[in-house]
Formats: C-alpha cells, structure tokens, sequence
C-alpha cells in the first residue's frame, strides 16, 4: 500500500531575504497527526520556516505544499500563534472580540471584510469562539480587556483565536517564550491533547523540554535534518548550535 501523501511538503526549499541567505535546500515531510518540534540557533530561520508554509513568503527556489496545495490556498486551514502579537496591548478590545477575529480565516470565499460588517458574525461564529476559549481553560476571561490579561492568560487567548476556526494545522513560534516554566508545561500538556486531533507544528529554544512531547525534532541552522527523539544527543546539539548544551530528561506519562 502506498504511504499517504504528506500533508506538508518542502523540495528543496532555499530563501533569502536579499543577499543573506537564510535557508538552503531545505527537505521537509510532515504526515498527518505529527507534532514536529523546530529548533536552532537565533537567525538560523525557524521563522522563516514557518512564515513559508504559512504562504506569508514565498520561496526563492524548491517547492512547497501544504495539505496538498500551495501554501497561501491552505491558510484557511491553519492555526497560527506568532512569536509576537501582531496587536497593541492598549487596544480596546475583548478577548472574546480578539478570539472571534480568529473566525475571518474559516471565511476564505467571503473575504474578511464580511465579518466587519454589523451583524456580520453569525450564532456559529460565537459558539465557537465559546468552545475554543473553553478548550484553553480561558471562558472566564471573555469579557477581559487585552491590556489586563497576564502573559500566561494572552498565551492562551492567542492559542484560542488560532483554534477557533478548527484548523487542520496548528503552528506556533515560541508559544512558551515570555512565561514561566509551570505554564510552558501547562500549555504543552495542552498541545498534547490537541494533537490528538490535528498536526502540530511548534518552535522552540528549549529541545530537551520539547523532546518529551513532540514525535521528531526538526533542527535547523540554515539547512535542516529531523530526528526522532530518542536520537537527540550532545552531539546532534553541538553540531546544531556550535557549542555543549546540558540536556535534562523529562518523563511524562498518559499520551500517546
């Protein structure tokens, strides 16, 4: 029987921002219900990584397919938490206002104007941005101000709008960045569970914590190889970064 088709495919994927050359030939197949790890060095182009899945940039050469299709085609069916909010902390809005933006993306035929115009939110739309703030244990904060929320509370806000349109694909750039580390657990305990249902793709500074979740580790410092998890040694580390890294084991237990 043939293997599925993966639902993330870069061929020989190089881009650079002007004459600095950011990414070389990168090869990279996710399956369907992966949770990939990204991890390097600073400037080694994780972002950059998934800004071109994402179609938010287009590659320089090689091929990119997401779920069977050009990437800016796919975007309707992606969840994207970015390394930072595209959002002033002094606007005045709501969370529930904040997470229902995140219905614009299940729209791709209407356009987003639509959801701007009075009454342009539907029953559907509010129910789920119900559930979603439910799934992130955040529905108590619906009628919160932005501006009052802790970093951990906007994490999971931020982690609510991108699940509010039931996306295939969940992407995340540091999710974990600017929280301490009893909520980075809380937030991966809570990616675990996602990933139940849909392909996780997440960046990370910290690959021995990740490593106790996710299924490979996709190492990038402008060219990219992926590990399985049990393969991470100091010497994949020292060979990624320059330099030893003291690696810590964690165990968790009751996933998959």
């Amino acid at each position: 029987m043939d293997k599925p088709q993966a639902i993330i495919d870069l061929q020989g994927v190089s881009f650079s921002y002007g004459a600095t050359s950011v990414l070389e030939d990168v090869d990279l197949k996710v399956d369907e219900g992966e949770f990939i790890g990204i991890v390097g060095p600073n400037a080694g182009g994780k972002s950059t990584l998934l800004k071109l899945i994402l179609g938010l940039l287009t590659p320089y050469s090689g091929h990119i397919q997401v779920l069977g299709r050009k990437p800016r085609r796919a975007q309707h069916l992606l969840g994207y938490v970015s390394q930072h909010p595209n959002f002033s902390k002094e606007f005045p809005i709501t969370v529930g206002q904040l997470v229902l933006l995140g219905r614009m993306g299940s729209r791709p035929n209407k356009g987003w104007l639509s959801a701007l115009i009075p009454g342009g939110y539907t029953k559907a739309d509010h129910v789920a941005t119900q559930r979603a703030l439910a799934e992130v244990e955040a529905e108590n904060l619906i009628d919160r101000q932005i501006g009052s929320l802790s970093g951990g509370q906007l994490q999971r806000v931020l982690l609510a709008r991108a699940l509010v349109a039931n996306p295939s694909i969940l992407i995340l750039d540091e999710p974990t960045a600017n929280i301490d580390q009893r909520l980075e657990s809380d937030i991966f305990d809570l990616l675990k569970r996602l990933n139940l249902r849909m392909t996780i793709l997440v960046v990370s500074h910290d690959i021995a914590f990740i490593s106790s979740y996710v299924t490979r580790v996709a190492c990038i410092n402008r060219t990219l190889v992926c590990h399985h998890t049990d393969a991470i040694d100091g010497q994949v580390i020292q060979n990624l970064y320059g330099e030893n890294v003291r690696m810590v084991a964690h165990h968790h237990y009751g996933y998959r």
